[in-house]
């Protein structure tokens, strides 16, 4: 009888402890693809000293397995903040569909391990470098007509109230619309800069609408040398960086408030 119990046991995937075991049935692994969706999308925070608990080993990641599919399902994170398509940004740190799909498989096919030989090298921590100020930034809170010509390098939410949902439109002289940002329950601890892939001429009496009233966006003009950063989630210092993967706000004390160039 005790025979016929463990291997109906066995059958089940219990142990002889009584724990259950996942059944795999995925080829993705945590070493070879997790791992580095890890250290590309999240472990600027979550990692030991970063702003929130550890992902950067399989067992600190195996207990959230489901809560990290649960999340980027519903697109809470990586805390990105926007609409997906609306804007074109090149510092986008929201998953695509198909990162998206490898950890719904990689969870729902039972959470494999794999093997030693498939992980990446760790990713380097440094230090922000030196913050240069942003000349010529444009604070907009409601519709706002530019009085000059902009070439607008990216978007800063500098104050908005949390889990902020609106729409930032360019509506030109001619007519056409550009779409500039479609903040979606935007979360101001996870502030950062929203960065244009590529350079957007605005011309004179372009109206930027969308920035509710009592809220302020600022308009981030294209340098000689284009910015290049992002906001570290775990960081909101008011300053604005031109680092890929840590930066700030922009530097107080520089913009150009929109009743100066109308």
């Amino acid at each position: 009888m005790k025979r016929q119990l463990l291997i109906l046991g066995l059958a089940a995937g219990i142990g002889p402890a009584g724990v259950a075991h996942d059944v795999i049935t995925t080829r993705i692994t945590w070493d070879r693809e997790i791992l580095r969706l890890v250290y590309s999308r999240c472990a600027s925070c979550h990692r030991e000293g970063g702003s929130a608990f550890s992902l950067m080993t399989y067992s600190d990641g195996r207990p959230w397995a489901v809560a990290m599919k649960e999340e980027v399902l519903a697109r809470r994170m990586p805390p990105w903040g926007a609409i997906k398509g609306f804007g074109d940004f090149r510092n986008d740190q929201a998953l695509t569909p198909e990162q998206m799909e490898i950890i719904v498989s990689w969870v729902d096919g039972g959470v494999p391990e794999g093997e030693e030989k498939d992980l990446p090298p760790p990713p380097k921590f440094t230090p922000d470098p030196p913050v240069a100020p942003v000349k010529g930034e444009v604070a907009v809170s409601g519709d706002y007509t530019l009085g000059r010509a902009l070439t607008l390098d990216g978007l800063f939410p500098k104050s908005v109230p949390d889990d902020s949902s609106f729409q930032v439109t360019a509506e030109l002289p001619d007519g056409g619309v550009e779409p500039l940002l479609w903040l979606s329950h935007y979360k101001t601890k996870f502030g950062h800069a929203f960065l244009l892939r590529a350079p957007l001429d605005l011309p004179k009496g372009t109206i930027i609408r969308g920035v509710p009233k009592g809220a302020t966006v600022i308009l981030l003009p294209a340098a000689a040398e284009p910015a290049t950063a992002v906001l570290s989630p775990a960081r909101q210092s008011g300053q604005y960086s031109r680092r890929p993967s840590a930066g700030t706000a922009p530097i107080r004390g520089t913009s150009v408030h929109a009743e100066t160039l109308k």
